[in-house]
């Protein structure tokens, strides 16, 4: 492929001789900006080590890139999801439905207020939410829909935000993954009342902790969750609760970090979708094996996911070719042990989309530290596997 990494191509395999799904390299350009930020941050007059002027400068850039009303960071994107639903209202009685594939908070910050998270089944294409069966779980108790990006997809919010105006509903966006994509001119996070993204070190604009922010249109919602991410104190006078809130505060080191890291974002996902474009060139039509929807609208690259029919044998087959995959959902929510008492005994027609995703769905390595070589090596490993075992 043509060359667009930071890297040069002979520095490719020879690195520990494998292809990191993970990279082990990924702040090391950064490595004497972080160390001198420490220092600064540590040994400065004010000793201001939470929510100060970093901080505050990081979301004034996110909330001029975005466009939006507010942009308020906090101590991870599962805190995010939490602060939202929490300052939307939603509580004991309500139902809130969510995807049936995905990450752990999608159920887990819904209990956590009390409300029921109703497990919805996925397009088989994109893996998000499917909105069509999301509208046959809605109750009269239902409150919100919580339609999440996936993998490398954004969920179809044109018809989620249909769905519910026509319906009533708040609509939360699950954007954690999908940090700088767009859909229909409309940033990812800003499609309903609230979104949010992940900074977790693998995420695109990952960094070497944990963090997020809460994304919104609306300054009262803002307002809300910035009391609620600080014990309920309005930033003004300390020592008042106005609100019951929980510690949700954002480091002033990470702060001045990612603000340093910002201006290369665009360059970063730049290359993930390159990286993803050359797989799906040469990976799409293969006999059991299905690749992600092609193009660049609604697209975050976040990671680079296969449906494959042979799942455990493609990735045995990648591992000896020293290519490192990783399978995110080995069972749908539902199925979690964690998750499974919220479904016992209500009737409805099951996921068996989710499921399906579940057990064939295997990540490609995608992150902008790979070389062309190891993109050229991946590919041409899942190609061997498939051509192999169909002849």
């Amino acid at each position: 492929m043509t060359t667009l990494s930071d890297r040069g191509a002979d520095d490719s395999l020879a690195t520990g001789g494998r292809v990191p799904f993970f990279p082990p390299d990924l702040f090391h350009e950064d490595r004497d900006t972080l160390l001198r930020l420490l220092y600064e941050i540590g040994t400065g007059a004010d000793q201001k080590f939470i929510l100060g002027d970093h901080t505050r400068r990081l979301e004034d850039a996110l909330r001029d890139r975005l466009g939006a009303a507010d942009v308020i960071a906090c101590s991870s994107g599962t805190s995010a999801l939490h602060l939202i639903l929490t300052a939307l209202g939603i509580g004991p009685g309500d139902e809130v439905v969510v995807p049936a594939l995905g990450c752990a908070p999608l159920a887990a910050a819904v209990l956590h207020t009390g409300a029921v998270p109703v497990f919805g089944d996925v397009d088989p294409r994109t893996l998000t939410l499917d909105p069509a069966d999301a509208e046959t779980r809605l109750t009269p108790r239902t409150k919100a829909l919580m339609p999440a990006h996936m993998f490398s997809v954004m969920a179809d919010m044109p018809r989620f935000v249909t769905l519910a105006a026509a319906a009533g509903l708040l609509l939360v966006e699950d954007s954690a993954v999908a940090q700088g994509a767009e859909l229909d001119g409309v940033p990812a996070g800003l499609w309903g009342d609230a979104g949010l993204y992940s900074f977790v070190q693998v995420k695109s604009f990952g960094m070497p902790g944990e963090g997020g922010a809460v994304v919104t249109r609306d300054e009262d919602t803002g307002r809300r969750i910035r009391m609620l991410r600080n014990h309920g104190q309005d930033g003004v006078r300390r020592g008042l609760h106005h609100v019951v809130g929980v510690n949700s505060r954002f480091d002033e080191i990470q702060a001045a970090f990612q603000l340093h890291r910002l201006p290369g974002l665009t360059a970063r996902l730049e290359r993930r979708a390159a990286i993803a474009a050359h797989y799906t060139e040469h990976l799409a039509g293969l006999p059991g094996l299905d690749t992600p929807p092609p193009g660049t609208e609604g697209r975050c690259h976040y990671v680079y996911t296969l449906l494959a029919d042979d799942r455990d044998a493609l990735r045995d087959h990648l591992s000896a070719e020293g290519v490192d995959t990783h399978v995110y959902y080995p069972k749908t929510l539902p199925d979690q042990a964690a998750f499974a008492p919220v479904t016992a005994g209500r009737p409805g027609p099951g996921w068996p989309r989710a499921r399906e995703a579940a057990r064939r769905q295997l990540s490609l390595p995608v992150h902008h530290r790979l070389t062309d070589a190891q993109v050229e090596h991946v590919t041409d490993a899942v190609r061997a596997h498939v051509l192999r075992t169909r002849r």
